[in-house]
């Protein structure tokens, strides 16, 4: 938390706002920095927790009988002279209507006897009457020159006790832990970063999946975005070259600090294509090739009957993953949560309001959280959330063509330990003419499973036979597999 930072807290409090919402983890930064300004100001300055009651700075004995909230709003409001009053933990106590009604009070009474309140944790949420008469402050987190501030200041002292022995960094294991500890407070960064330093030494990528796990535990309780520890990569990945091609042209403006282009990092792209072609997996994939966490934002966990919530929900699931940047947020099926123009109504509105507050969301990020959204049909979504600077591009993934199909067989085979020497690739390709990757895994599946029935190792014969019996979606919905290709078509950039 920054000088700077605290000052605007300091700024407020001179504003004659009655009540303060600080929304924090580092308690011991507010603590310092309010017994400084105290003196500094000549504020007299009071603290309260539900374990030491209500205390006067500098004193260390509560006054009595002061434990309990209610207590200690009544001491405030009976008989405290003015000054500033940090209270700790009080959402619990929030709820009670007696100790709404004396904050109330005091607030009301600030312009006879001015009392502020500093009501202090990491999540304050007040009753509507209460909020008008209030100010909120929520420190923003340490950027990237003060979390290296904070890393060189651990390892300057590790250096100096050790007498001079140098750090071992092996390739970019610094610089990832250094853009992983972003989103976290400045307490954090310092315990991790001597964890890091002091374990072993050196700076290692063991070291930077420690702080990603420990940020996955601490900013994934809430349930509101799924959290994947592992990632494919695009060696898994059959076909797809022109998205690879243009993900890698990008890997360093996202995941390091090449700022050497002049340009802003990446924001998403979309994935839209035939069912079964390899959307999800590409996803997954993305934060993989770039090593970076995957979180996955799905609407229907995120509704809500009750008015407003649903949008609450969507904006703390994309808080969580700004505090995990950098890193890939995966969307899927993102024309299911998000309405159209003209549609929306039957939900009450909600549809639409939820695409508000993530079109504003894109707009105003800047955390590096790189957007995959995936469709299945692209026409249902509406245009603004389409246009460029928003996404960067809309990729089609068609049906893979005869070397991806060949790619694809040898990955899935790979992946079963068979040896795809013993396939003949090429007629196996030419068979499956049409398949989309899922199709094609499945019919392996099948294949194997056909084998194991009659006691044979899986072959190319009990492939093309699985393959024969079986009508791929291109066939069975070709009508349908038509338009889409036909509306991509000179209005998508091919991922092939």
């Amino acid at each position: 938390m920054s000088s700077n930072q605290l000052d605007e807290l300091s700024i407020l409090i001179r504003s004659r706002v009655p009540l303060v919402q600080v929304e924090t983890l580092e308690e011991n930064r507010i603590i310092k920095f309010l017994e400084g300004a105290s003196v500094r100001e000549g504020w007299a300055l009071f603290t309260w927790t539900a374990a030491d009651g209500l205390r006067k700075f500098p004193e260390t004995n509560a006054l009595s009988r002061t434990e309990e909230f209610r207590d200690a709003l009544h001491c405030i409001n009976d008989t405290m002279q003015n000054g500033v009053f940090a209270m700790f933990d009080v959402q619990p106590h929030l709820q009670d209507s007696v100790s709404q009604r004396l904050v109330k009070e005091i607030a009301f009474g600030y312009a006879d006897r001015p009392r502020t309140l500093l009501l202090i944790g990491g999540s304050v949420e007040l009753p509507p009457d209460l909020t008008r008469l209030s100010a909120k402050f929520s420190p923003k987190l340490p950027d990237l020159e003060r979390i290296r501030d904070i890393y060189l200041e651990e390892a300057y002292r590790w250096l100096k006790e050790k007498n001079g022995r140098k750090l071992i960094d092996p390739h970019d294991a610094e610089d990832q832990l250094l853009q992983h500890l972003a989103g976290l407070s400045e307490e954090d960064v310092q315990r991790l970063s001597q964890n890091a330093i002091q374990d072993d030494g050196r700076i290692s990528f063991e070291d930077v999946r420690r702080v990603l796990e420990f940020k996955r535990q601490t900013l994934g309780k809430g349930g509101l975005i799924e959290f994947y520890t592992d990632s494919s990569s695009f060696k898994d990945v059959g076909g797809l070259d022109g998205l690879k091609s243009w993900l890698e042209m990008r890997r360093g403006a996202f995941v390091g600090n090449d700022k050497r282009l002049g340009v802003d990092p990446p924001k998403g792209v979309l994935l839209f294509g035939v069912q079964g072609s390899g959307k999800s997996l590409a996803a997954k994939a993305v934060a993989g090739t770039w090593h970076v966490p995957l979180m996955r934002l799905d609407f229907g966990a995120l509704y809500n009957k009750f008015l407003g919530e649903s949008e609450r929900n969507v904006r703390e699931a994309l808080k969580q993953a700004e505090a995990m940047a950098p890193c890939v947020l995966w969307i899927d099926e993102i024309e299911k949560g998000l309405a159209s123009d003209g549609s929306g109504a039957a939900d009450g509105g909600v549809s639409r309001r939820l695409l508000g507050t993530v079109l504003t969301w894109m707009a105003e990020r800047t955390a590096k959280v790189f957007l995959v959204a995936t469709a299945n049909d692209v026409t249902q979504l509406p245009p603004e959330l389409l246009r460029k600077g928003r996404m960067d591009e809309i990729f089609f993934l068609d049906l893979p063509d005869a070397e991806s199909r060949q790619d694809i067989l040898r990955i899935h085979l790979r992946k079963r330990g068979l040896n795809a020497a013993k396939f003949d690739a090429l007629q196996l390709a030419a068979s499956c003419a049409g398949f989309s990757g899922a199709e094609i895994e499945q019919a392996l599946v099948a294949a194997i499973y056909a084998a194991n029935a009659v006691n044979e190792s899986p072959s190319t014969a009990h492939l093309l036979n699985e393959f024969h019996n079986t009508r791929p979606l291109s066939v069975v919905m070709a009508e349908k597999i038509t338009l889409l290709r036909n509306w991509a078509s000179g209005r998508t950039v091919s991922a092939a």
